[in-house]
């Protein structure tokens, strides 16, 4: 049976439709079993998101924290067809993990989306450098071509989160989970399995697309967070953590041998 270790997208009340803070997050995370948890709440964008100095001043919650690896995120949003963020330079440099989705907010730029624009949309993301995850990316009215995107995906250390809120939310972008994470699986494209927790009872809430991924034989080795050290190693490797937080590689180190 497929497990997780760690839950690297959630949200806290600071995104005013979430509803713990990030202690309660925290510590559910470590009642149920993970390293380490990333918090991500909504860009700017988002009704209701908080301001940005919540998010250049998420630094000084400590790193490990509860006992847990914390990583400083953001969950942006995809502002139009051309793959614009709404994140800005001082936040690219601060955040330690960072969620790209597209929500279905009525932004003129994502107006009269098809296949094609879609498509051009998500390689653009691709290769933005401060981009980890593509977040949810399932959804019926803004479907790409997965055999020309999940590919480069890869190629560009992105990591293809399968989102288990979308189970319960985005009921029509499930057939679209699951052609993502056999394309994944076809092309050996690393994926994240995702709680998208608004909530403490949420955490680690990875049942049905775990699920999903064990009926159609996804490999254990291409989901990261099924494993501590191809956690750790993409946080050294792909993300600012080292860079931004004080004693990192100590906080790392440890972990690996905790």
């Amino acid at each position: 049976m497929l497990k997780t270790v760690a839950d690297l997208h959630t949200h806290t009340l600071a995104s005013t439709h979430a509803y713990s803070t990030i202690r309660e997050m925290a510590e559910s995370a470590r009642e149920k079993g993970m390293f380490a948890i990333a918090i991500t709440d909504h860009a700017r964008t988002m009704p209701g998101a908080p301001g940005p100095w919540y998010f250049s001043s998420l630094h000084e919650m400590p790193a490990l924290y509860r006992g847990i690896l914390l990583l400083a995120g953001m969950e942006t949003n995809v502002l139009d067809l051309k793959g614009t963020l709404d994140i800005d330079d001082n936040e690219r440099g601060r955040m330690d993990w960072v969620v790209a989705s597209i929500h279905d907010l009525g932004l003129p730029g994502l107006e009269d989306p098809t296949v094609e624009r879609c498509t051009a949309l998500w390689m653009h993301v691709a290769h933005d450098p401060v981009v980890n995850v593509i977040g949810h990316s399932g959804s019926p009215k803004f479907r790409y071509d997965y055999e020309t995107v999940i590919p480069e995906f890869g190629r560009c250390h992105k990591l293809v989160e399968i989102n288990d809120h979308s189970f319960a939310v985005r009921r029509s972008s499930i057939e679209n989970c699951r052609t993502i994470a056999l394309t994944c699986k076809k092309y050996g494209v690393p994926i994240v399995v995702s709680s998208d927790a608004h909530n403490e009872t949420q955490v680690a809430n990875h049942g049905k697309a775990l699920e999903m991924l064990c009926e159609i034989g996804f490999p254990e080795e291409l989901i990261l967070n099924a494993n501590r050290g191809r956690v750790l190693q993409y946080v050294r490797r792909h993300t600012n953590f080292l860079r931004n937080r004080e004693n990192a590689e100590e906080i790392l180190r440890g972990l690996e041998h905790a």
